[in-house]
Order: structure tokens, then C-alpha cells, then sequence
């Protein structure tokens, strides 16, 4: 009986050194090409989902109209379209990035969902303006004022809805290079 506790306290102390020896000697998978670790999606999503609902805006401060949605397009079209596609027109490299850079202008497989457009616009706004660590999405919340970052969550959650042509015009076409991008937030504080 005590050979067995020796060897189950054994366990316990060898389990964390061999551990940090996986990781210190560089065998975990680190490379975009690299297979993903087991249950790495049930260690990054349930947090990631928990802080979400807990701190995401219940409603937008902005309404959701065309001026707001032809806004959200431009600003889309100068910041988020490189890595998430144009309408029509995947992105060169979002989908070799680890994770996937969901196209947010196509139908998911099995339904008639485009992009985000079933997450509330909130949940959206908070992926915007925050980020999501370890996925190459950037936390927007100091490139963009609120209501910019609104703009693109309410467009968004209009994807698999008609949208105004001024706005299909931006999210269809990569902006002319004689066109300055979207000015960045300095240090508004708008809602």
C-alpha cells in the first residue's frame, strides 16, 4: 500500500516537471501548420465565452440604419477585409491563419447564416473592440472610436440581410489606393 502512494504522490510531482520539459525543450505545437493540442478548443472557448456574455453591451448606442451600416462598410472594408474577406471574395490569407479567420461574408456550411450575423451585435462589438488573444484578431478598442466599432458590428449582424448599395459598394471592393483609410480614434470618448 505504500508503494502504491509513492507511486501516485510520484505521479503527481513528475506530471508538472515533465510538463514544463515538453514545453521549455519546444515540442508543443507552436507553427499555424502544427495539429491542434487535444481539447485545445474546450481550454480556449468556454473562458473565452464566459468573459463574453459576462461583459458584453446588451444594446447599441447607435441605431441600425443606412448611414450607420454604409459607416460600418467602410470601416470594414479598411480594416477588417484583409483578413476577413470581401462580399464575393474570400481573403488571400485568412483562412491559413490558426485559427481560421472566419469569412464573415459567406454562409456557414449548413445554413443560410452569413458570417456573425446570428451573434447579438454586442458579442460582436466586444470580439471588435477587445480582441481575441492568440488568434491574430486585434483589439480594436484603441484604433477606432465606439461608434466605429458599432458601425461594424451593426453591419455585421446585417450580413445575411439586404444591405444598402453604398455599403455593398465598400464591402465588395478593396479601397483605391489615391483613398486615405478610416482615421483611427485619438482619444474620443464617444459612446
Amino acid at each position: 500500500m505504500a508503494r502504491f502512494f509513492l507511486g501516485l504522490l510520484a505521479g503527481f510531482l513528475l506530471t508538472p516537471v515533465a510538463i514544463v520539459a515538453w514545453f521549455h525543450f519546444g515540442h508543443p505545437p507552436v507553427a499555424v501548420a502544427d495539429p491542434r493540442l487535444p481539447e485545445e478548443n474546450l481550454f480556449t472557448s468556454i473562458p473565452l465565452k464566459a468573459r463574453i456574455e459576462h461583459e458584453m453591451p446588451n444594446t447599441a448606442p447607435i441605431p441600425d440604419n443606412e448611414e450607420n451600416l454604409i459607416a460600418g462598410a467602410e470601416v470594414y472594408r479598411d480594416q477588417c477585409a484583409v483578413c476577413h474577406g470581401f462580399h464575393g471574395k474570400s481573403s488571400t490569407f485568412g483562412s491559413h491563419m490558426f485559427p481560421a479567420a472566419p469569412p464573415l461574408w459567406e454562409k456557414h456550411h449548413n445554413n443560410d447564416v452569413v458570417g456573425v450575423s446570428d451573434d447579438p451585435p454586442g458579442e460582436t462589438y466586444w470580439k471588435i473592440a477587445n480582441g481575441i488573444r492568440l488568434t491574430g484578431m486585434p483589439a480594436y478598442g484603441m484604433v477606432l472610436t465606439p461608434t466605429q466599432i458599432w458601425q461594424v458590428a451593426l453591419l455585421l449582424s446585417d450580413a445575411n440581410k439586404p444591405l444598402p448599395p453604398a455599403a455593398l459598394d465598400y464591402v465588395r471592393t478593396p479601397r483605391p489606393s489615391s483613398t486615405p483609410p478610416v482615421t483611427p480614434a485619438s482619444s474620443a470618448s464617444e459612446p
